[in-house]
């Protein structure tokens, strides 16, 4: 009689036998469920190492790949070790994702910098404008040879691109703006000088800087930091030279050139077509009191 080597169905323990007890019922000292001893290898120098199979239960006819396991039991299943791999690559996908759709809260600091608005005012405000300030005309105060570009009025207004987005004619006040509501982002108002009953049908108007007083008002408009309406009044020191064509379907055409004395140098020139408003009601005078005839004496 010779010794064999199986293992326990149950718990995997290696277990020594004789072969005379080959089909006999077993207590597994590991696990202690009762085991059937299997048929002793013909040869005695076999490296198989036998399963047993548990009472009342067949014994399990062992795979290929369980063969393999038990001839190299240190070796690691790839199967088991394919598992976290894949785990780690799907949390890795699922944390690409989030960050693409959730960017803009985890860098607030990056978007704020985008958003931000270019300073371009002299005085370190910022500029309400995207509009670029124009190259292609010179400030000066000569009107000798004052050029009127052949596009809508643009310029620069306290250091900021401006492009006339609304025109209006009311009376002698004329107003180039930028901006869909009152008062506007940019601006400039010239009050020139009108009468009742006057009209500037093909008339040009022309304002030398060292020109006597009175002269037309400027008036510069455009929004603090706080987006709270801001203007300068000019009195004089500018040139200016207003060319108005002939009135059509409630429209104005005309050139403006307008170059100010102010820090920033801020200047409008191109072509314009503003509306034409009828001049408010200014208030009712009071009616005149007639003189009370004396007492006599």
């Amino acid at each position: 009689m010779s010794e064999f080597k199986f293992a326990c169905p149950v718990c995997g323990q290696h277990i020594t036998a004789d072969s005379s007890t080959s089909g006999g019922q077993i207590e597994c000292p590991t696990c202690f469920q009762k085991i059937v001893v299997p048929q002793a290898p013909a040869s005695a120098e076999t490296k198989f190492i036998l399963s047993a199979s548990q009472v009342s239960k067949p014994r399990p006819t062992a795979t290929a790949s369980e063969t393999a396991s038990r001839l190299n039991p240190l070796e690691p299943s790839r199967t088991r070790t394919s598992i976290p791999v894949a785990t780690i690559l799907l949390v890795l996908i699922c944390a690409a994702g989030a960050f693409y759709l959730f960017r803009d809260q985890i860098l607030p600091s990056r978007n704020r910098a985008a958003k931000k608005p270019a300073v371009g005012h002299e005085d370190g405000s910022a500029s309400k404008s995207a509009n670029p300030v124009p190259t292609n005309i010179v400030w000066s105060l000569d009107l000798t040879n004052a050029p009127f570009p052949d596009s809508i009025a643009a310029g620069g207004i306290r250091g900021s691109g401006f492009s006339c987005e609304r025109a209006t004619l009311e009376g002698g006040t004329l107003s180039l703006r930028q901006g869909k509501g009152w008062p506007p982002d940019l601006g400039v108002t010239i009050l020139l000088p009108f009468r009742p009953g006057e009209n500037f049908n093909g008339k040009t108007v022309e304002v030398a800087p060292g020109q006597a007083p009175p002269v037309p008002r400027v008036v510069l408009r455009w929004k603090d930091d706080q987006q709270q309406p801001a203007k300068q009044n000019i009195e004089g020191g500018y040139a200016l030279k207003v060319a108005f064509g002939q009135p059509a379907n409630g429209r104005m055409p005309g050139k403006i050139y307008l170059c100010l004395p102010d820090e920033a140098k801020s200047f409008v020139a191109g072509i314009f077509e503003a509306e034409i408003r009828k001049p408010k009601p200014g208030p009712p005078r009071p009616p005149k009191q007639k003189a009370r005839p004396g007492f006599p004496g």
